[in-house]
């Protein structure tokens, strides 16, 4: 520190002395009549090479975005009600005094961050911060505090939407995560460590990431990377561009210490922004479907199946296989087809073709080219929703597999000939405070029907939208069961 000092202290004499020489006499004689004219002197640059001019309304001034963005950006705290057991004292086992058995609620709270969109109080953050609430408590920048209820959530993309009363409030406008270039300034804004309104900067590093961190069978990623410093408490928080405008959610960090070192992802805006539109007008995500099971082409794919597929060339999408009766079967793509552009844009990565339909609402026109071969075919494909139909859902319709609160496979041919049914999907864990819990089916339970309607896919179990009234299934031990839910 001392160091420090002395080197201000000489910066200080030399502008001292610099100041000095700056002063002329004019007119032979410095007894009367002095003037003192002030000499322009340039700077002088720093030792190095220099091989472009310094020009400051050209470089990055993220001032304006941060000053404006913290004040929609919110802390979000969650109260939940999590089950404990009794505790046991050996005191009162020793004297034979009976000791209340079970279990025990109490208040657990987390905190997460959250971003206001309009300015009657409706803010968008991510599912894992709120899905387990029972009260929100949000937090301005400017110190007020609300209540806030939850509007809908999206496991899949892990997004959510919650709405405080109040009016009048800050607002951050959308841009455009499509437009996002390698290398743009971002700002990531949120309540690391319960810290509000903490800022970061950083650049993004790269686009259309898919990290399997999403912890839901269908999930969407499509993460936007950036070396923004983001820290447990930062979720739900927004991801700014130089331009103040939001172009992310921050969700995830990817660490092997739970913490910030050196990488983060947010969920990209295009998503964000028409999850937000549909928890707002249905409840639910209204997801269109393209109806294909499909492989990005890189090099592993040319490697391995260009020889058998004729594909020598990375980039593009391989269709595997095509829904019968899906959107894109009835306009006429083919197993073996490379889509190679969708709505103009390139399919340059492996969460590109998923991003882009996400995008959309059932019934939504799309552009796709294909390459078919040695031929260039376009196609106009009318998407179609979970059931199979080119109209958007009912507002009473079912996500059967979030309702059930499982993850679920295809019951292999071995196992079904074994149990003696043709098909069926197996459940393969049970999540807390589904319907399978709820009706203590165990793990390992095929179900061949829900409703009476036969489920032999994952595709059949997707499809369902009516509230479910029964299940029935067989264990793997042979023991079949049937559940009917009663409400």
């Amino acid at each position: 520190m001392k160091n420090t000092l002395s080197i201000i202290g000489l910066s200080l004499l030399s502008a001292v002395i610099g100041a000095v020489a700056t002063v002329y006499i004019i007119g032979g004689s410095a007894k009367a009549g002095v003037q003192v004219v002030e000499k322009v002197v340039e700077r002088t640059p720093a030792l190095g090479a220099h091989f472009a001019s310094y020009e400051q309304g050209n470089y990055p001034d993220l001032t304006y975005a941060a000053e404006n963005a913290v004040k929609a950006v919110v802390n979000i705290e969650v109260i939940s009600e999590v089950a404990v057991p009794n505790g046991f004292n050996p005191f009162f086992e020793f004297f034979g005094i009976p000791q209340e058995q079970g279990q025990r609620k109490r208040e657990q709270r987390s905190g997460g961050s959250g971003v206001i969109i309009s300015t009657d109080g409706y803010i968008v953050t991510n599912n894992h911060v709120v899905e387990n609430s029972t009260k929100l408590k949000v937090k301005l920048n400017d110190g007020r505090t609300f209540d806030a209820r939850k509007i809908g959530t999206d496991p899949a993309t892990d997004v959510a939407l919650i709405k405080v009363d109040a009016e009048n409030l800050p607002t951050l406008a959308f841009g455009s995560s499509d437009a996002l270039r390698l290398g743009e300034w971002v700002l990531a804004i949120g309540s690391p460590f319960d810290l509000q309104s903490t800022i970061t900067a950083g650049i993004v590093s790269a686009k259309a990431r898919q990290l399997d961190v999403i912890p839901d069978q269908f999930r969407l990623e499509s993460f936007i990377q950036t070396d923004a410093a983001v820290n447990p408490g930062n979720s739900g928080g927004a991801l700014v561009n130089a331009r103040g405008e939001l172009v992310g959610i921050n969700t995830v960090i990817k660490s092997s210490t739970g913490s910030y070192i050196g990488y983060s992802f947010a969920v990209p805006e295009t998503i964000v922004r028409k999850v937000v539109e549909d928890l707002k007008e249905y409840g639910f995500v209204q997801r269109a479907l393209l109806g294909i099971t499909y492989r990005y082409i890189d090099q592993e794919f040319v490697e391995t199946m260009g020889e058998q597929t004729g594909i020598k060339q990375v980039g593009g999408v391989y269709v595997a296989s095509v829904v019968e009766g899906g959107a894109a079967s009835d306009a006429g793509l083919r197993k073996g087809d490379v889509i190679v552009s969708i709505d103009g844009v390139e399919m340059d990565a492996q969460t590109k073709l998923s991003e882009q339909i996400a995008k959309h609402r059932p019934n939504d026109k799309v552009a796709i080219i294909v390459k078919r071969g040695d031929n260039v075919k376009h196609f106009e494909v009318t998407l179609r929703n979970k059931a199979g139909k080119a109209e958007l859902l009912a507002s009473d319709a079912v996500d059967v597999v979030r309702v059930l609160g499982g993850e679920f496979v295809e019951a292999d041919s071995k196992l079904c000939k074994r149990l003696d049914i043709r098909s069926g999907v197996q459940v393969v864990r049970v999540n807390s405070g589904g319907l399978l819990a709820k009706a203590r089916v165990r793990e390992g339970f095929v179900i061949t029907h829900i409703n009476d309607y036969a489920v032999a896919t994952l595709s059949d179990l997707n499809k369902l939208t009516d509230k479910v009234r029964s299940i029935d299934g067989v264990y793997p031990d042979g023991r079949a069961a049937s559940y009917v839910v009663v409400e």
